[in-house]
């Protein structure tokens, strides 16, 4: 057997406060927030997912606010940077924007692409860069209109304690494309238009430390969920230790840790975030899991307020 994902599905990080999280990935940012729920495994954090207007995989970036909690450390075992892909000729409108809300950047090129790098308020390494692959994203919030507007992941940048082993992951069982080298970088591509472009570092940094500002994990992409259960099949039998099926409501999730200390998920496609609200109404209200509903008046209690809500 062999197999090939189509990419990113999503990327799921730590922050801060959760209402700075909503300000900046929907009001700065310009994405829609199309699910409002909590943590599977600790209810009384919000599970908060961004994304283009139909929340498709490839688009979606999801975090567990934790007020309070200890800085982390960006580092090996993680994904290092998370990049956004925007309509070609709308970088201009992007610098001028960041320029706007006084958010520092600076620009770079990798692999012949010119990039936007800046911080999160919590302290994830972001970039912006201009393709013309990917459909364009319809969502319009706070001036950022179709034309300009994120249209999903371009890709990651992953840090890795073992690059060489995380590279023959990455190519061999994955299924990824090597396509090139420059510098300390080598960079794999998908099959899908979007969070398909991977870059590894190829030395190490040090070790990085779980905490605010930093990536918990990348999933990628299973086209269903017998797709996923041959995913599962492949990668154990590929020397690596998966878990079991979980229910995530909004996906299945598969997860093993490659040898480079990174976490990975496999998550299917279906059945996405419209089944338990409608298309129009995705991210307006908390959405509990089945189990957690009997409980929701505790949940609430616990949970900060948050509102999507336009930044001058």
């Amino acid at each position: 057997m062999s197999k090939k994902t189509m990419g990113i599905h999503h990327i799921t990080a730590i922050v801060g406060h959760p209402q700075e999280n909503v300000d900046f990935y929907a009001g700065v940012l310009g994405l829609r927030l199309v699910k409002q729920t909590v943590n599977f495994d600790d209810p009384g954090t919000y599970h908060l997912y961004f994304g283009d207007e139909g929340g498709k995989p490839g688009t979606i970036i999801t975090f567990f606010p934790w007020t309070n909690a200890y800085q982390g450390k960006i580092g090996d075992g993680q994904v290092g940077v998370t990049s956004y892909v925007v309509p070609k000729g709308a970088m201009e409108f992007w610098e001028q924007r960041l320029e706007k809300f006084n958010i520092p950047f600076t620009k770079l090129e990798r692999f012949g692409e010119e990039y936007l790098k800046f911080d999160d308020p919590h302290g994830l390494h972001l970039e912006i860069v201009e393709r013309e692959d990917g459909e364009v994203n319809t969502w319009t919030f706070g001036g950022v209109t179709p034309d300009v507007a994120i249209k999903g992941f371009g890709g990651a940048t992953l840090l890795s304690t073992q690059p060489n082993k995380t590279a023959e992951l990455l190519e061999q069982v994955m299924g990824l494309e090597l396509i090139g080298r420059e510098g300390d970088f080598i960079r794999f591509r998908s099959t899908a238009d979007i969070g398909n472009i991977i870059d590894l570092k190829l030395t190490t940094i040090g070790r990085g430390q779980v905490g605010v500002g930093t990536v918990h994990h990348i999933a990628w992409r299973a086209i269903d969920n017998q797709d996923q259960l041959d995913w599962q099949q492949y990668v154990a039998e590929n020397g690596y230790g998966v878990t079991p099926v979980q229910d995530r409501n909004y996906f299945n999730a598969i997860y093993f840790r490659e040898h480079g200390g990174i976490l990975f998920e496999i998550a299917t496609d279906p059945p996405g975030f419209a089944h338990d609200e409608t298309q129009e109404t995705m991210g307006e209200h908390l959405m509990l899991p089945e189990q957690y509903e009997p409980h929701r008046e505790q949940i609430e209690r616990v949970l900060i307020p948050i509102m999507v809500r336009e930044i001058d």
